[in-house]
């Protein structure tokens, strides 16, 4: 508020003095003594040009007033005179609409000059000019007035739009990092249900042979020992990506994908599940997300074999079409045990759903008809490249049976 007011005070002061100094000028280019009338003009009119931010139609009037006594006083009509007018006029301009800006300049511009070639003796053409000149004064200043207010409002929405981007970019950040924490609870929900249902089922193997075969009970806990190790490495990898990006100790080990089928089909038939794997069609090489994904639904499938259907044996099949990959997983157990009493599928079956959508592929779940339990997933998988998957094509045939 003090700077506003010393602001305003030295326009006020500028004004005096311009207006005064034009009072001081003669119509033959001559400069004589102030008159009494020209000291009062200036100072009422810089006076008046305090209010024109409260109240600026009524400051662009009285100005307009003071600058209309001029000549009938016996002073030259100069663009200097008009000063406190022109002041007016620029924030009239810059704080009211078009429409009443124009309503109001235009008739304070021709009354500016309309009582001065009756005032002056031998009016001439060169008057005419100079009178031009001091009614598009205050136009003028409108003009930049509406210049600068323009350019106020595109700076203030360019400030509007980049405060907007950086809300964007942090709500992005969050959904990016809530996408993050949601990856990776699926991925230790998939290993940790995976390896402690091997060590179950391993456990209770041993317990069985304990009495009656030691040596077939020790070979079940030394894979139960292999087994909670892989455990704990899978679970410290996963663990790991919680790190900061400077912890040199993050591990880097790749993603699991289709290439560690074998091993995974060891490991449930290590437990007791007989599982078979077959392929149809070329195998190729994935993207890494659908290898990820491929391998994740196989494994929370016979991981869900394993835990609820009481089966022996389970079957994979993967048909590598043109675009597309299907897996399909069955077992000829009794299907899943219902979670609820309405029957809601368990949050394996809801986070192999999601992996499937994520990619635009899709996973359907049921007990056949025949008995047992059927998973069939699509992937989409373009056959951008022919060139056998790394450690899936002969390696994985090799498992069918």
């Amino acid at each position: 508020m003090v700077l506003r007011w010393r602001r305003d005070g030295a326009i006020a002061a500028a004004v005096f003095a311009l207006c005064l100094l034009g009072g001081v000028l003669q119509i033959d280019d001559t400069v004589a003594p102030p008159r009494p009338s020209a000291y009062l003009i200036a100072a009422v009119s810089a006076v008046l040009t305090l209010a024109r931010h409260r109240a600026p139609v009524a400051t662009v009037a009285a100005t307009t007033a003071c600058g209309m006594i001029a000549a009938p006083w016996g002073l030259l009509v100069t663009p200097l005179t008009v000063a406190p007018t022109v002041v007016s006029a620029y924030s009239l301009a810059l704080n009211a609409g078009r429409r009443t800006t124009l309503a109001v300049l235009v008739p304070c511009a021709a009354l500016l000059t309309v009582l001065t070639p009756f005032a002056e003796e031998d009016f001439s053409w060169e008057d005419t000019s100079r009178l031009i000149t001091v009614a598009a004064a205050p136009l003028v200043a409108a003009v930049f007035a509406r210049l600068t207010r323009h350019r106020r409002t595109y700076l203030a929405f360019m400030e509007e739009r980049a405060l907007r981007a950086e809300r964007s970019r942090e709500d992005e950040a969050r959904r990016r990092v809530a996408g993050e924490r949601v990856r990776i609870a699926r991925e230790l929900h998939d290993l940790v249900a995976h390896q402690i249902t091997l060590a179950n089922a391993q456990a209770s193997v041993a317990a069985h042979l304990f009495d009656t075969r030691p040596a077939q009970a020790r070979a079940s806990l030394d894979e139960l020992v292999k087994t909670t190790r892989q455990a704990l490495d899978e679970l410290r990898a996963t663990v790991g990506l919680l790190r900061q990006d400077e912890d040199a100790s993050a591990p880097t080990e790749p993603a699991p994908g289709l290439a560690q089928l074998p091993e995974l089909v060891a490991s449930f038939g290590r437990a007791g599940l007989e599982v078979s794997v077959a392929h149809e069609g070329a195998v190729r090489q994935l993207s890494p997300a659908v290898d990820l994904t491929a391998y994740r639904i196989i494994l929370e499938a016979l991981t869900n074999v394993t835990k609820h259907a009481g089966a022996g044996q389970a079957r994979v099949r993967l048909t590598w079409a043109r675009d597309l990959l299907r897996i399909t997983v069955s077992d000829d157990g009794a299907g899943p045990r219902q979670p609820g009493p309405q029957g809601a599928p368990g949050y394996g079956l809801i986070g192999m759903q999601e992996r499937a959508g994520a990619l635009g592929g899709e996973l359907t779940a049921g007990v056949r008809p025949e008995g047992g339990f059927l998973v069939t997933a699509h992937l989409p998988a373009p056959a951008a490249d022919a060139t056998p998957a790394r450690g899936v094509g002969r390696r994985a045939l090799s498992e069918d049976r």
